[in-house]
């Protein structure tokens, strides 16, 4: 079966939430900076809504460290999908969660060209 870019949307919301819900997910820019600076954070996802200030520093953070990241999504999902108030920023620290969300998100991103 196909997947259109709605469906990889709610499946992306699903596993933040999963992620969350198993103690694999930081939020919010310091949280999120914090575990990046350690090394923890294995994916990155920036909403796109975020300030340009705030996607220009994670993109650049990441890029450093070689850690993949994605815009997707707006603040308002990104915070609801983790049951908490608007985010910018989320970092997995799972590899195995990140390796599938990536799959996702390469996916949406192949949908959209």
């Amino acid at each position: 079966m196909k997947m259109n870019n709605e469906m990889i949307e709610k499946k992306v919301y699903s596993w933040l939430g999963l992620c969350t819900r198993a103690g694999n997910l930081v939020s919010g820019d310091d949280t999120t900076l914090r575990s990046l600076k350690k090394g923890a954070v294995k994916l990155v996802i920036i909403a796109e809504d975020a300030s340009n200030n705030t996607k220009k520093l994670f993109s650049d953070k990441c890029s450093f460290r070689n850690i993949v990241f994605f815009e997707f999504g707006n603040k308002v999902m990104l915070g609801n999908s983790i049951g908490k108030s608007p985010r910018a920023v989320v970092g997995i620290l799972d590899k195995n969660i990140s390796i599938q969300l990536i799959n996702l998100l390469e996916d949406k991103s192949k949908i959209e060209k």
